[in-house]
C-alpha cells in the first residue's frame, strides 16, 4: 500500500491530521488543556505528518492559533490546508459566510492567524447544491494574486466539482465518506480518474463514532481497534484518498498513524463492504 499521495502539486503522506478536535466542545472555544493540544500537533509532525487540515472557523480562531504556537516556524514540507465558507455566532452556531467579500476576509484571517504569506490549499465549503461560480471565482482571483497555491471544494456534488474545474484547477474534494457512509462512491472513482485528491471528512463517523459489529470482528482478527480498521479500509478503497483523522489524544494519534501497516485481507474487505448497505 502506497503511503504517499498527490494533493495538487504537493506530495504528502496519505495519513495526515485533521485539527478540528483541538478546539473546545462542539469545536467552539479553547480546549481545556492548550498544552495538550500543542503536544498533539508536535507529535503529529514527529510521526511524519506533512498534511494538516484546519480552518479559522474552528474555535473560531482557536485551532489556527494553536497550530501557529505549536509549529512555527513550519517544517518546509508541511502542507497546511484550510477551508472557508462558514462562520460561528456567539453561541457557536455554524452559519454560511459565502459572499465573495466574506471569503476574501476569511482567507486573510487564515493567513494572519497561521502566520503565513500564502496558504497551500483553501477549500470552498458549500452549503447546498447551487452554483458556486461567484464564490470559486473570488478564490481563484486570490490564487492569481499569490495568496493561495491550490484550491479545493468541500461538501460538493459531481456537478459542482465540474463547475469549479471550469473556473480554476481543483486539487482536492473534501466530502463526508467512510466505510459506512458510502454515498460518494461514484465521486471517489471520478476524482481518482481526474487525478484529484479525495479527502474524506468524518472518516471515523464524526461526532457519532462508527459503531458496527463487523468492525469489531475484523479488528479482533488483526489485534487492532475499530478506528484503525475503518482508516485502513479507506486507504485500500482508492489511491487518491488522503486521510485527515482528528483527535485530541496523542495515544489515538499514534494508533491512527500506524494503520498503514494494517493489511486487510480480501475476506476483511468483503465483510466491510457489507456495511455500506446499513450506512446509506
Amino acid at each position: 500500500m502506497t503511503t504517499r499521495g498527490s494533493l495538487g502539486p504537493f506530495q504528502v503522506g496519505r495519513l495526515g491530521y485533521g485539527a478540528m478536535q483541538l478546539a473546545g466542545p462542539g469545536v467552539f472555544g479553547p480546549p481545556a488543556d492548550p498544552d495538550a493540544a500543542v503536544a498533539v500537533l508536535r507529535r503529529a509532525v514527529e510521526l511524519g505528518v506533512d498534511h494538516i487540515d484546519t480552518s479559522d472557523f474552528y474555535g473560531p480562531h482557536v485551532v489556527n492559533e494553536l497550530i501557529a504556537t505549536a509549529l512555527r516556524p513550519y517544517p518546509a514540507d508541511l502542507v497546511l490546508v484550510t477551508k472557508v465558507g462558514a462562520r460561528r455566532d456567539d453561541q457557536g452556531q455554524w452559519l454560511p459566510a459565502l459572499s465573495p467579500d466574506e471569503l476574501r476576509a476569511a482567507v486573510h484571517d487564515n493567513l494572519a492567524r497561521l502566520g503565513v504569506d500564502r496558504l497551500h490549499v483553501v477549500n470552498l465549503r458549500v452549503m447546498d447544491d447551487s452554483s458556486l461560480e461567484a464564490q470559486f471565482t473570488a478564490l481563484a482571483e486570490l490564487r492569481e494574486q499569490g495568496l493561495i497555491a491550490e484550491l479545493g471544494v468541500s461538501n460538493v456534488t459531481s456537478a459542482q466539482l465540474a463547475e469549479a474545474r471550469s473556473i480554476a484547477p481543483v486539487a482536492c474534494v473534501q466530502n463526508m465518506y467512510n466505510v459506512v457512509v458510502r454515498g460518494d462512491d461514484p465521486l471517489v472513482d471520478e476524482t481518482a480518474a481526474l487525478g484529484v485528491a479525495y479527502v474524506p471528512f468524518f472518516p471515523l463517523g464524526g461526532f457519532q463514532p462508527l459503531q458496527a459489529a463487523t468492525l469489531h470482528e475484523v479488528a479482533a482478527r488483526h489485534g487492532a481497534t475499530d478506528r484503525q480498521v475503518a482508516l485502513a479500509w479507506l486507504l485500500r478503497r482508492s489511491p487518491n484518498i488522503l486521510l485527515i483523522p482528528g483527535t485530541s489524544s496523542v495515544a489515538h494519534l499514534e494508533q491512527n498513524m500506524s494503520v498503514g501497516d494494517l493489511a486487510l485481507t480480501e475476506a476483511d474487505l468483503t465483510d466491510l463492504d457489507g456495511l455500506s448497505a446499513v450506512g446509506h
